[in-house]
């Protein structure tokens, strides 16, 4: 798989990345960490060097799943975690918590799960109000300067706080929601990456799922999985925005593709420095995503795209309130 490199001072990594989330957390089902496991291995197999995980998502199955799949290639991988919720005993309590002291509690914890000695990128998961960005930066700094980390990430950061963080620590890159039914960052987020030489990774690249076509109206979300408290997967927007993917299917039918690699190639043609990374607890899915490397899209199939987009706008919020105050302006 071709490498890229998440801006000018990021690690060089697999084009396409593995979201480990889902393993865990979030979309109902937890996979056996044994099943988990194999598809961590199955990704590198196809050529993926780049694993997301956090110390939220179980709390903490997450990485360990992650630690124990990736130890026979550690040095290989490009590991990404994230810290700044308040997890008590194994449990996540309301708020956020990014104070210096809780960051270096943190990245400890996550280093004896991800039975590692160092983490190549470290992001703060949310923006925490009650702490200086600066001060943020600086104990990731440290961290960097112990070996403990080797690159500082911010995850849903607005455009300021970038800037403020980057001034005193580099950012190597930013992960936020993006894909082709949300593409807010592009106004005021890139712009500001292009300008720092800071990388770019979504998440939901595949718009949780509803992107590769297998989800419907008369789809039944589990009440543990997060979707189900979000607007835009109210059965009602899920029936308004089938018309969108119903499109995508009819372009990716004529690229001999399918509306999930699509959605990958899209993002992959928007900017050098992007990095998508999907998750799936299917290896068929994994491969199919992994396939979307390798589809080029035309000056006219972008176009098309386009045209598709601007004539099935997605209907929906993106979050549901509570959730939305979580990210920072």
């Amino acid at each position: 798989m071709e490498k890229r490199y998440l801006g000018k001072s990021g690690p060089a990594v697999s084009s396409l990345g593995l979201g480990c989330m889902g393993l865990s957390f979030g979309y109902g089902r937890v996979t056996e960490k044994a099943e988990a496991v194999a598809l961590i291995r199955a990704a590198y197999d196809e050529g993926v060097t780049f694993f997301d995980t956090a110390e939220v998502y179980g709390p903490w199955t997450n990485e360990d799943v992650v630690g124990a799949a990736i130890a026979p290639f550690r040095d290989k991988a490009v590991l990404a975690t994230k810290f700044g919720f308040n997890i008590v005993d194994g449990r996540q309590e309301p708020g956020l918590n990014s104070r210096p002291e809780h960051i270096r509690i943190a990245v400890e914890g996550s280093l004896k799960r991800l039975q590692t000695d160092y983490i190549d990128l470290l992001y703060q998961h949310r923006v925490d109000p009650n702490v200086p960005i600066e001060d943020v930066a600086g104990a990731v700094k440290d961290l960097i300067a112990e070996g403990k980390v080797k690159y500082f990430g911010l995850s849903e950061a607005g455009a300021a706080t970038i800037r403020r963080a980057h001034a005193v620590q580099p950012v190597a890159a930013v992960q936020s929601e993006y894909s082709l039914w949300w593409r807010e960052p592009e106004t005021k987020i890139f712009p500001v990456l292009e300008e720092l030489g800071i990388g770019f990774v979504p998440f939901s690249p595949l718009g949780k799922g509803f992107l590769t076509g297998a989800m419907t109206a008369a789809t039944r979300l589990e009440k543990n999985d997060f979707r189900s408290t979000v607007p835009r997967f109210s059965a009602e927007n899920r029936q308004a925005n089938q018309p969108l993917v119903r499109r995508l299917e009819a372009l990716a039918a004529a690229k001999g593709a399918t509306p999930a690699q699509i959605a990958l190639s899209w993002i992959l043609a928007q900017k050098p420095w992007i990095v998508p990374i999907p998750g799936t607890s299917k290896q068929s899915r994994l491969r199919e995503n992994c396939g979307a490397v390798k589809l080029r899209l035309t000056e006219q199939d972008l176009a098309a795209i386009a045209a598709v987009l601007a004539a099935n706008p997605a209907q929906g919020a993106r979050y549901a309130e509570a959730q939305q105050r979580l990210i920072d302006g």
